[in-house]
């Protein structure tokens, strides 16, 4: 059970169904409930399908172009500071989409499957085993689906104030798991 939640808590923290919920509740406004959960199914198989092609083949691919994993884990999180920082001073803009598109682009890549979660998912793909792995990424996909699925109740009864603080919360999570990575990595490279 412990490395389930050392492989959930990231993933939770790096996806941040709640942050993103009123971005979602941006894009889809307006739309009819039937066109809203057409664009929540497109969004959350979209995420799924890249984060496995990432969870799967990453670190393949990175020992191709000769990657090593302490350059990815500082790499990574550089990256994963940078947009925790960026989300704390100058939050993402919300921008409408045509309703075709957006259950694909922005709201599956990159609003779920950023590059904070395909980083946390590619670091986690290389400490722990595929199953807890897929498992904790499968519960999170699942909790972001009914966050998405109930945003607007979400949204009534915390408001679109409340949500935002939260996710400036998550932020700050997430800048102190960018910096376990860089602290990894540079602890990998100086001990070899």
């Amino acid at each position: 059970m412990k490395v389930f939640l050392l492989c959930f808590i990231p993933l939770f923290i790096a996806i941040d169904p709640l942050g993103v919920m009123p971005i979602f509740l941006n894009l889809t406004q307006g739309m009819a409930r039937a066109d809203r959960e057409r664009v929540l199914f497109q969004s959350v198989l979209t995420a799924l399908l890249i984060s496995l092609v990432f969870l799967l083949a990453g670190l393949e691919i990175f020992r191709l172009l000769g990657i090593g994993l302490a350059d990815f884990q500082i790499a990574g999180g550089v990256l994963l500071l940078v947009i925790a920082i960026m989300d704390l001073i100058h939050p993402v803009k919300e921008q409408r989409q045509p309703a075709k598109s957006i259950g694909i682009v922005p709201i599956g890549i990159p609003l779920i499957m950023g590059p904070a979660a395909l980083t946390t998912v590619m670091m986690l793909a290389n400490l722990h085993l595929f199953y807890w792995v897929a498992g904790a990424l499968l519960l999170n996909l699942g909790i972001l689906t009914l966050a998405f699925y109930f945003a607007g109740h979400i949204e009534s009864y915390v408001g679109i104030n409340g949500m935002k603080a939260f996710s400036k919360i998550i932020s700050l999570f997430l800048a102190a798991i960018a910096v376990m990575f860089i602290r990894v990595g540079l602890q990998s490279i100086l001990q070899n």
